[in-house]
């Protein structure tokens, strides 16, 4: 069962990631950053994960900071669709999720989404 307060801020990570311009990525991190709540990337990752389809959230714009997709079975191939919709963005990626973040990163100012 979802709180208000995470609600709030799944509201929030959805607003932000709206904002991703097409062929740009963040990190779950950057996304928790930008929200001026850091060290809850994870966090982020489950307010994606809440998201139901279909959706206008860009949520495929948001990887690892180690710049890959995260494969796992429990994503009941949201991992492959995330890969395949990338592609369709013009960003490479490989078989097994790497991708080049530090070329496709997005860098927005930092005091942008203070009001989110």
């Amino acid at each position: 069962m979802t709180t208000t307060a995470s609600r709030a801020f799944d509201q929030r990570v959805y607003a932000l990631v709206r904002l991703i311009p097409p062929g740009q990525l963040l990190t779950y991190g950057q996304v928790a950053e930008l929200l001026g709540c850091w060290g809850r990337a994870r966090q982020v990752g489950w307010a994606l994960r809440r998201l139901t389809f279909p959706t206008d959230v860009p949520w495929q714009r948001v990887v690892n900071a180690a710049g890959r997709i995260s494969f796992s079975p429990s994503r009941e191939g949201s991992d492959w669709i995330q890969r395949q919709l990338l592609l369709e963005e013009g960003i490479p990626v490989s078989e097994d999720g790497r991708l080049p973040l530090r070329r496709y990163l997005w860098t927005p100012a930092p005091d942008a989404f203070v009001e989110l």
